[in-house]
């Protein structure tokens, strides 16, 4: 598995619309899950050509300080490809 490590600077540069790079861009940044005090996401992103995923948490409310990679000066994200996902789902049938 392929991996490159970004400094947390450079990923809240992208997080935050802050990095010079057209190219640079976020694809997917959503939580996938919240304990009582944190929220979790799923970041995945696209620089020099190339995609990459990692996870952060950021506090729940405004009482919790807490920020996207707060204790960790470099992060390591592993690469990813892209791929076509079908999915089956359901509504109501109509007569």
């Amino acid at each position: 598995m392929s991996s490159r490590t970004f400094t947390k600077q450079e990923l809240l540069d992208i997080l935050f619309d802050e990095d010079d790079d057209d190219e640079t861009k976020i694809l997917i940044d959503k939580p996938t899950s919240n304990s009582r005090w944190s929220i979790h996401h799923r970041f995945v992103f696209k620089k020099d050509g190339k995609l990459y995923e990692t996870n952060y948490s950021k506090g729940a409310t405004e009482q919790q300080d807490e920020s996207p990679w707060e204790h960790e000066p470099e992060v390591e994200c592993i690469e990813v490809v892209e791929y076509e996902k079908v999915v089956i789902d359901y509504k109501p049938r109509v007569e």
